[in-house]
């Protein structure tokens, strides 16, 4: 089978992000997945229940457009059809990550929308938006997270569960998933000292053309 197809790189890149989700507090035991796709419906998805430090490159499960393990010997996560509606309801969408960072999480049991108190909101869109609620695991969920983030989100809130992103690549959407856990904590430490100031649409629109060539160039 070609590289093309067993997504070797990407399988490397979920296998190290796997691990900082972790490290960095965005989840906690084996909570949470990760996905990349190669634009012809290959995707690599991170292994159901097992624990982060030990997953390698080869434990990453590929699946093909039917849902199929084509390499790999590990079941994949149980979200693998939230991540597959995500890849397919945009072009743009090559990474998804779900995470339960403890701050964005606690709005979304509260059913609440993290708000454009901090500037970095814009990696996610003008808030990041509350999808309603369905078991883990379901088709349900997928549909949910995929028509709340639409075309005008890369990231929501699963009420009572965590949070999705989505990027261009697997990297991008881990970058908008810490981006969202630092603009919930920052609100909700800003709602205890007085009323957080929102940003208005106008420079949140801004500030998404500024980070669209946000970083190096190569």
């Amino acid at each position: 089978m070609s590289t093309g197809k067993t997504l070797e790189s990407e399988r490397e890149s979920i296998s190290e992000l796997c691990k900082r989700m972790l490290d960095q507090g965005l989840t906690t035991g084996t909570g949470g997945n990760i996905s990349a796709e190669n634009g012809e419906g290959v995707m690599a998805i991170s292994p159901t229940g097992m624990a982060y430090p030990d997953i390698t490159p080869a434990d990453v499960p590929v699946l093909d457009g039917d849902g199929e393990v084509v390499a790999g010997d590990r079941e994949p996560s149980s979200e693998h059809r939230m991540h597959r509606m995500l890849h397919e309801g945009r072009g743009d969408v090559g990474g998804v990550v779900h995470t339960h960072s403890p701050y964005a999480s606690a709005f979304a049991s509260a059913g609440e929308p993290i708000p454009a108190s901090h500037y970095l909101i814009a990696f996610a869109g003008k808030q990041v938006p509350v999808a309603g609620y369905a078991t883990y695991g379901t088709a349900e969920l997928g549909e949910l997270a995929a028509e709340t983030i639409g075309e005008a989100y890369d990231a929501c809130l699963l009420r009572n569960h965590g949070v999705i992103t989505v990027g261009e690549t697997v990297d991008a959407a881990y970058e908008t998933a810490l981006m969202v856990e630092y603009c919930a904590r920052n609100h909700y430490i800003a709602s205890s000292i007085g009323d957080p100031i929102v940003l208005d649409d106008d420079e949140l629109e801004h500030l998404q053309e500024r980070f669209a060539d946000y970083g190096q160039s190569e």
